[in-house]
This record gives C-alpha cells, structure tokens and sequence, in this order.
C-alpha cells in the first residue's frame, strides 16, 4: 500500500539548511493498522504531510497503491488526496455552514459523482459512525466527539484505500477519544489501512504497529503483540 524509500526532506531558510526527513525507509502493507510516534520537532508531521501527498520529497521515491507520487505537480497530487486518502484531523476541519450530510457528501462532489449517488453514500458512512439522526445538524450543534465521527465519515465516504488520522482525539476528553479510537479499530478490522499519527503513547500503543521517528530519523519500528 505505502512503500517509502530513502526519502529526505530538507528545507531552505536564509542560508540554513533543515533536515526534516533524513532518508526514511517506510513500508505499510494494506490493512495495517499503524501508529507513527514521535515529540514535536521530531518530524512526525512533515513525514504525514508527505504520507498524505500535502507536500513532495526532496529526494527519495513515494509509492501510494502503487503508484509513484514523489514527483506529481499538484494538480495530480489532489485527485491522488481526493481518491486514495481519507483524512481525520485534530479539529475536525468541517465546513461551519454545512450540515453533517453536506459536509460528508463534498468529497464526493468534488470527484464528479451525481448529487443523488453523493446524498446515498454520505447517509451510508454517517450511519457507520453512529450519526444517522445528525444528519441535518451543523457542526455547532453537535458536540466534539460528534464532529469528529462526523469527520472520520467524510474520509470514510470516498472508499479511500488509506485513512491518515493525525491527534484524531487530541481535542477530546479521554472518554470521547475511547469511542473514536473504538471507531478506528472497528474500521482497521473491516479491512481498511489506518495510519495514526500521534505524540501520545498509550494512543500508539492501540495500533498493531508502532512506527518510533526522532529527528528525522525512524529509531524503532515494532510489530505488537
């Protein structure tokens, strides 16, 4: 599914040259269900921006569903986002005027699908993640765990082969991130590939695998038990 080989990222400031992404060798196979950990500065977030095709490699190859992304322009590099990743962030990102239907269903609208195909679907993923009588709420009305069910069907909706979760309960209280990390773990079992990206342990330690980056560098990369 991921296959990352001697990816660097380096960034240019003034003269200064940082090194975000020192030769990283990452490869996840479909269905997996990976937690990538590290503190700030460590360089967890530019390797998610890559993982989601935000952003391209300095050097190195990115292979996504088989397909090689390290060097698309970014036209190409949204449809690949569109279609092949589904994302879950921190603060949720829901458009505020919009219901949960709506919010849900854009994705798919973006793609081309017809109205009513995009309605039947987005209905579909709401009611996985438990909101079918939200459906018509907008975000205000709803509490934080609802609007981050409501973003994990928005990444559900497009069938993406991947979900990228970065701090999915970074902004909840502990009881409502068990319901979300429940959801995840209902999702990885029914066949989808979920990459979590988080500074928190114990959230790692719910993955199958935990994926330890510092400095750049990947430092450990463990199966558990």
């Amino acid at each position: 599914m991921i296959h990352i080989t001697n990816m660097s990222k380096i960034y240019t400031m003034g003269e200064n040259k940082v090194i975000a992404l020192n030769d990283i060798n990452l490869h996840i196979k479909p269905h997996e269900f990976v937690a990538i950990v590290g503190p700030s500065g460590s360089g967890k977030s530019t390797l998610m921006n890559m993982l989601g095709c935000l952003d391209v490699p300095t050097s190195g190859s990115y292979k996504l569903d088989g397909e090689e992304v390290s060097k698309l322009k970014q036209d190409k590099l949204a449809q690949i986002r569109n279609c092949k990743i589904g994302f879950i962030f921190q603060k949720y990102n829901l458009l505020q005027k919009l219901s949960s239907l709506e919010n849900v269903e854009l994705p798919l609208l973006y793609q081309g699908i017809n109205a009513k195909e995009a309605k039947k679907r987005a209905r579909e993923s709401l009611k996985i993640v438990g909101l079918s009588e939200k459906m018509n709420n907008k975000p205000n009305e709803l509490s934080g765990g609802q609007q981050q069910r409501v973003a994990i069907a928005r990444a559900l909706v497009t069938k993406a082969p991947v979900l990228l979760a970065d701090e999915p309960t970074g902004a909840l209280d502990s009881k409502t991130g068990i319901e979300v990390m429940g959801i995840l773990k209902k999702l990885n079992s029914e066949g989808n590939t979920v990459v979590l990206i988080t500074h928190d342990n114990s959230l790692a330690m719910q993955a199958k695998r935990i994926i330890r980056i510092q400095d750049g560098e990947i430092i450990e990369d463990k199966e558990m038990i």
